[in-house]
């Protein structure tokens, strides 16, 4: 293809005005930053652009033929959605040239105000397939920032299939959980790394341990402490993939760092385009980008899975901890308790149905007999479990209809595009429970049944619920990093019907990296496949042991070292349309043992001592978010 200046945009971060002028001088064709408030980055206070900023930023870079992206691009709650309305406009009125957005809620404002501002999706909306970079189209996004967990062939196959512009972060801090599936510091600490507070339990040092025996199988060491991102050498192969946006991350950086990036990264881009066939890499430009690094780097998913040397393990270059490993609340804690007796209930019509999501026939067969109303089968199954067979979905049909009950299929939470190509849907179901964006358009392709939205979809607020709801979903189930009067004020003031989780083993981080090859040992995909049916788990400095689980999709699931259990407070949660009981990780005795529990408080009987029973081998029930009185917000 044929190249020029115009073929490639670098785009560099701001978070002060000093480090603005920095970007612009060394080159940036566009700048990305972003407000006082609803942004990603709001940790510090001397951070970020007010009002005035902002428009004057706008102008500057205007002045100078350089574009100025506004991020937008955190969770935002129910409290928020009037200020973010007011900003909404004041954005329209000083138009920079995009706003970056992650919550579904933007989107719909963005509609219903008539803003006149290009819209790019966030990384954090978490894109890995083609059917959902259809349907953001449709709702006027112009450019994706694609998952960090793809590969430049992933991303060529998805610019070609859809033309849409791709962003791509080529340099920077990396997280090492997929983009808006880690709700670790949303959950244990309040501050959720969705609303730009994340304190970075990625970083924390871990041994791995064997789940069973507890032994220590990997000593400590930061084993989720990815290196920075680099693609200095690989800028040929980013132009050939179909990347339109060449993304650096930093905007809590000083100026001379940013101005030294752009820089460094202007003049080569500039070789390449000059002369592609004659170039080769300046490695004098190298050794000074090498020598400046804060953390080593990687190229992570870019050409194949992160090995251990992209890890850093020892921690020795990390810039800043954030935080320290804490022990989670329990689910009896002073904090939980006092919150739920002052808090008043959600305002119910009638009573919730409870449902199950399960793994196996028997699960089913158990919570069903225990008085579940609605089942979930289907999705992500964990090793050494297999994935559910078309028989196996129709027996459960079968057994769910003979009780009477529902049955909805469920869809994995992240789907690449490979992922979603057998997707089959058994037209008796009940309804499908969809995980992401791309996998609800393709089922509406194949089914009428109704569509349920998954945890995965982040549902913060009412807004986010009625775009759902325009979409023909059914029902949404509310994110797991609200607070109790957040989530309150989701389901009593959503148009449509809101499911809340209330026990389970609950995921803190989704991830591609492969645990096995990373950390365990003697482990070879060849010769010891049988490894990755035995449990491990991470333990952190607090004593918390982290589940791990592969499912079929080779993705790794990092649980909460306390299962989550609302049991006692169940009445504060009567208005919801739903309560769900998470027993993917459960034995059937035990799921069955949890529905019954469940049943009776929501029946109105004694379940003092059944539940005390259940106490005994479970100490590590805990309260989630709901120590917190909210998730604190970004204003």
């Amino acid at each position: 293809m044929a190249l020029d200046r115009k073929s490639v945009e670098l785009l560099a971060p701001a978070g002060q005005w000093e480090s603005l002028v920095a970007a612009i001088e060394a080159g940036a064709d566009a700048v990305y930053l972003g407000g006082k408030a609803f942004n990603m980055r709001v940790h510090r206070s001397d951070f970020n652009f007010d009002d005035a900023q902002l428009k004057a930023a706008i102008g500057f870079a205007h002045a100078r033929g350089v574009k100025i992206y506004v991020t937008l691009n955190n969770l935002i709650s129910t409290e928020e959605l009037a200020p973010l309305e007011k900003y909404l406009r004041y954005l329209d009125e000083i138009q920079p040239d995009s706003i970056l957005v992650q919550d579904l809620a933007v989107i719909n404002l963005v509609r219903k105000l008539g803003v006149k501002i290009p819209m790019h999706a966030s990384v954090m909306m978490n894109t890995h397939n083609r059917h959902a970079v259809e349907l953001l189209k449709s709702f006027g996004i112009t450019r994706i920032v694609v998952g960090r967990e793809l590969t430049l062939t992933e991303v060529a196959l998805l610019k070609e299939r859809t033309g849409i512009e791709v962003e791509y972060f080529m340099h920077g801090d990396m997280c090492f959980a997929e983009s808006g599936q880690c709700i670790h510091s949303g959950v244990v600490f309040g501050q959720s790394g969705n609303r730009g507070r994340c304190l970075k339990p990625c970083r924390w040092s871990y041994k791995l341990i064997d789940e069973a025996t507890g032994d220590t199988l990997n000593d400590w060491s930061c084993k989720l402490a990815l290196n920075d991102m680099c693609m200095f050498r690989h800028i040929p192969d980013l132009i050939q993939a179909g990347v339109t946006s060449f993304k650096i991350e930093g905007r809590m950086r000083p100026p001379e760092f940013v101005r030294r990036l752009v820089t460094t990264y202007r003049r080569e881009i500039d070789a390449y385009l000059a002369d592609p066939t004659g170039y080769s890499i300046d490695e004098e430009r190298w050794q000074n980008l090498y020598a400046n690094r804060v953390r080593d780097f990687t190229t992570t998913f870019a050409f194949g899975a992160p090995t251990v040397k992209d890890i850093g393990i020892t921690g020795e270059r990390e810039p800043r901890i954030f935080s320290r490993a804490v022990v989670e609340p329990a689910f009896d804690d002073a904090a939980v308790k006092n919150i739920f007796a002052e808090e008043r209930a959600i305002k119910s019509s009638g009573k919730p149905k409870l449902s199950a999501r399960v793994a196996t026939l028997e699960s089913a067969r158990a919570a069903l007999d225990s008085g579940a109303d609605v089942i979930y089968i289907g999705g992500e199954v964990f090793k050494p479990l297999k994935p559910r067979t078309p028989d196996d979905l129709q027996k459960a049909v079968e057994l769910t209809r003979a009780a009477g009950k529902e049955v909805i299929l469920a869809t994995p939470r992240t789907s690449k595009d490979k992922d979603l190509a057998e997707l089959a849907i058994c037209a008796e179901f009940d309804g499908v429970l969809v995980g992401n964006l791309g996998a609800l358009k393709l089922v509406k392709t194949l089914t009428d049944a109704p569509l349920y939205a998954d945890v995965s979809f982040s549902v913060f607020n009412p807004v986010a619920a009625a775009f759902l709801k325009d979409l023909d979903v059914v029902q949404a189930t509310a994110s797991l990093e609200l607070s109790f009067a957040q989530v309150r004020s989701v389901v009593e003031d959503s148009p449509l019907p809101i499911e809340i989780i209330v026990h389970g083993a609950i995921e803190s981080m989704i991830c591609d990296h492969d645990f096995a090859k990373l950390y365990v040992p003697d482990y070879d995909e060849f010769a010891t496949p049988d490894k990755l049916n035995h449990h491990y788990a991470l333990e952190d400095e607090a004593g918390e042991i982290h589940s791990l689980r592969v499912d079929q999709f080779k993705r790794w699931h990092i649980f909460f070292g306390k299962e989550l259990c609302l049991l006692p407070y169940v009445e504060k949660f009567l208005g919801a349309a739903t309560l769900r009981i998470e027993a993917q990780n459960y034995s059937p005795d035990e799921t069955a043992q949890i529905v019954k529990l469940y049943r009776k408080a929501l029946d109105g009987e004694d379940y003092s001592a059944a539940f005390d029973a259940y106490k005994k081998n479970k100490p590590n029930l805990g309260a989630g978010i709901y120590r917190f009185k909210q998730s604190k917000d970004s204003i």
